[in-house]
């Protein structure tokens, strides 16, 4: 984790030429057809939408149900008869013809995580129902895995993150300059084409081929997003449509990080007061106040001089920098506590030697910087203003502001093709969400909710952790409610409430 850039290890269009396609596009993206050859003239994209797919078992691993393909898209749906590139799908069939509703296109955010298992993968439990109902589609987004994938060549150093601190600002300014010109040299004539616009666009394809006239959908965290996005774009092609854990639509992405700071100081105080009332369990303080001190205390220590805890030597930055440590208090009592004893020499660290790092494969943070800075114009290129920002988030959210609201690499990225997209349909979606979810906050899920005027929203009180559907320990009630909606329609009348089942007493 800290040779990758936490920001995004969470998590998911030119001027007039490309409104026009906008507008145009869920008419020329349509199913299968025996049309004349001379209808290809009022239908650019018919070579990708009509493509005979070639199944085959994805591996000799996984079930012989569980197939995969490669189709082509365009690189850049302004172009169709330009280049392509492909994109890998995979395929869990419906259980019962009869009962068989249609495809359930599922992503798992991002954006840069590979989709292409999500079928299979056993930590998603899907129920018997929704398996027998829908043909389990994963695919990579364009550029991620085995979708053409792009790499800029980074090293470590280059995928980490940094705090904002005066004395290192002009070297971590020129490290995501570095970042941002490899990725340009590398992969130049993808990257104003990775974007979610298009990667709705590839949905689409993904539809058509298929031969559906509309796709259910389940997406995460980015997959919202990318959600949202297909439903602005091909509203009447958006069947049941599930976000779990939403982002703010409004707030895409620079925005979403300093939420991502303001949710993770909300999720301290509440820590530091549930970990109180425990002194006698973790010995960390029997006041909130305590608490803090003890862990400022900590952070300050290890800056000093990092602790061998778990195989690795942490800095007190690098215990800053994972965001998610207070997803869940009773593991980040546990985990804060057992650092404090490995400071203290009372949790020696293993004998032996940790083995060399591998370096690692850059293609999750090369695509999720790509994303992130094409989809939308509003990053700034001035390094000033992330500097005065740093400062000014550092001072209001001393936990993570100095990391969200440093600068990236977007600073000194080439626009992408579109400009952002603005979110506000009435196509009907369920949204789910934690209370004390601190990367995609109980407010920004609000906030797509606001955006999305057919859509019902799910709390889960007392919710923790980023994710809520489906999961092994997941919540009975919220995976209903999910169920119910993808197998009959029926979203709730009004907004619901669940309460959480595990983690906090």
């Amino acid at each position: 984790m800290r040779n990758r850039n936490t920001r995004i290890a969470t998590l998911l269009t030119v001027g007039l030429a490309a409104a026009s396609l906008a507008a145009l596009a869920p008419e020329t993206l349509s199913a299968p057809s025996k049309a004349s050859d001379a209808s290809a003239v009022k239908e650019p994209l018919r070579q990708y939408t009509q493509q005979k797919l070639q199944w085959k078992r994805c591996d000799a691993k996984g079930p012989d149900t569980f197939q995969c393909t490669t189709l082509k898209v365009p690189l850049d749906y302004r172009d169709p008869g330009g280049k392509t590139i492909g994109l890998a799908m995979s395929r869990l069939k419906a259980g019962s013809t009869k009962e068989r509703r249609g495809v359930l296109l599922l992503n798992p955010g991002g954006p840069g995580a590979p989709g292409l298992r999500l079928p299979v993968d056993p930590l998603m439990k899907f129920p018997a129902e929704v398996k027998r109902r829908y043909d389990l589609i994963g695919f990579d987004l364009r550029g991620i895995g085995r979708s053409t994938p792009v790499s800029c060549g980074l090293t470590a150093d280059e995928q980490r993150d940094s705090p904002y601190k005066p004395e290192t600002f002009a070297k971590d300014r020129d490290r995501v300059r570095t970042v941002a010109g490899k990725c340009r040299a590398r992969a130049g004539d993808k990257l104003p084409h990775v974007t979610t616009r298009n990667a709705a666009r590839d949905m689409d394809v993904i539809r058509a081929v298929l031969g559906e006239k509309r796709i259910s959908y389940l997406g995460a965290s980015y997959g919202t997003y990318l959600g949202a996005v297909y439903m602005q774009l091909f509203p009447q092609r958006a069947d049941r449509i599930v976000l779990d854990s939403a982002t703010d639509p409004t707030r895409i992405y620079r925005g979403m990080f300093q939420d991502m700071a303001k949710a993770a100081e909300q999720a301290f105080t509440r820590w530091t007061a549930w970990t109180a009332r425990r002194h006698p369990a973790y010995g960390l303080g029997d006041t909130p106040a305590k608490v803090r001190k003890t862990y400022w205390d900590l952070i300050a220590r290890a800056n000093r001089k990092p602790i061998p805890f778990e195989g690795q030597a942490l800095t007190g930055d690098d215990i800053r920098a994972d965001n998610s440590t207070f997803f869940h208090v009773r593991k980040a009592a546990e985990r804060i506590a057992g650092l404090k004893d490995a400071a203290e020499g009372r949790n020696p660290a293993p004998s032996g030697t940790p083995g060399r790092a591998q370096e690692p494969d850059d293609n999750f943070t090369s695509i999720a910087w790509s994303f992130m800075c094409a989809d939308t114009r509003t990053w700034s290129h001035d390094p000033e203003r992330y500097r005065r920002e740093a400062i000014r988030d550092k001072a209001r959210y001393p936990l993570y502001g100095d990391f969200a609201a440093a600068i990236t690499p977007c600073a000194f990225w080439e626009r992408g093709s579109e400009p952002q997209t603005r979110i506000d349909n009435k196509v009907g979606a369920l949204i789910t969400q934690n209370e004390w979810d601190s990367q995609t906050p109980l407010f920004a899920g609000r906030a797509m909710h606001r955006a999305l005027l057919g859509s019902r929203m799910l709390t889960v009180a007392g919710g923790e952790g980023h994710g809520v559907l489906y999961a092994p320990d997941g919540n009975p009630c919220a995976d209903k409610a999910a169920t119910v909606y993808l197998t009959t329609g029926r979203l709730p009348a009004k907004d619901l409430t669940c309460q959480a089942t595990t983690g906090q007493k």
